[in-house]
């Protein structure tokens, strides 16, 4: 009896561990779904803790201020601006949503470039701002300096018979000199515009700061495609049944793509189970 139990476990042993694979399907099952939950929480968490740091940058100075000839100095010899403090996500699409790198919110502040501290207090720190679309070739020639009247030229309306270029939530309100933008998608692409590209601007709205000059902000100039063109898109992160190529580095019916396929791996969950228990496999593939 104990020669058979003893040729039972070693039949066993030598099956492969398919409970492990399970294990750890399950796994990332649960830590996609844990992620998924937690991740508006994190957000908004990680947004007030920008915002509060950002807030308290007394004497931190923004890498990319220069002096410009064209500034406008307020009646107190202040120099205020304006500035985008996050990078966009790319590429966008219509009807998607404006997100900073990697699902961030995005971030601007009020400063006085003359000394390059975050305005903090005064009425001018809790100003209400107006979030525009701009061209994507304003003030290519110079980038510190222009006009109000300049800035205003330069804004992007909706092609006639077409909806608000932009929707959602299109003004801003600073606290200490600190603001966040809300959602917002664009309803078109940029191909109908003379430089293909679209900038956001932001601009302070009618009735603050009246007679003082706060210079606008303005982002990188960026592709807005038709949403079509998402079918293309990487997730951030994939979901478990999300097609092989989403992941990053496999082209969308590329070569490697095709080899997964043909080995008959055409998921992320599938991708994954390999990862664990079969990684020779995968090293065969590529």
């Amino acid at each position: 009896m104990r020669g058979g139990a003893c040729a039972l476990y070693r039949k066993l042993a030598s099956l492969p561990c398919i409970w492990c694979v399970i294990v750890e399907a399950l796994k990332v099952d649960s830590l996609q779904k844990l992620c998924s939950s937690l991740e508006p929480i994190l957000r908004r968490v990680v947004s007030e803790e920008v915002e509060r740091a950002l807030a308290k940058l007394g004497p931190a100075r923004l890498t990319n201020a220069r002096s410009s000839p064209k500034r406008i100095e307020g009646p107190d010899g202040r120099n205020l601006q304006l500035h985008f403090r996050s990078r966009m996500s790319l590429p966008l699409f219509t009807g998607g949503k404006v997100e900073g790198e990697q699902g961030a919110a995005i971030h601007i502040v009020l400063i006085d470039a003359n000394t390059g501290h975050v305005v903090t207090s005064g009425p001018e720190s809790s100003i209400k701002l107006d979030i525009v679309v701009l061209e994507g070739d304003f003030n290519n020639e110079d980038d510190e300096g222009w006009t109000q009247e300049e800035f205003d030229s330069h804004i992007v309306k909706e092609r006639e018979g077409k909806r608000p270029l932009l929707n959602g939530e299109l003004q801003v309100v600073l606290k200490e000199g600190v603001g966040t933008l809300g959602e917002l998608t664009f309803t078109d692409n940029s191909s109908w515009i003379r430089s293909r590209k679209f900038r956001l601007g932001l601009k302070v709205a009618s009735g603050f700061c009246e007679g003082i000059r706060v210079r606008e902000a303005k982002t990188e100039a960026f592709t807005v495609k038709d949403h079509r063109g998402e079918l293309y898109k990487k997730h951030y992160p994939p979901a478990l049944n999300d097609e092989v190529w989403r992941l990053e580095k496999i082209g969308k019916d590329g070569s490697f793509h095709k080899r997964l396929n043909n080995a008959g791996i055409f998921s992320v969950e599938e991708f994954l189970r390999h990862v664990v228990t079969d990684p020779a496999k995968l090293r065969s593939v590529s």
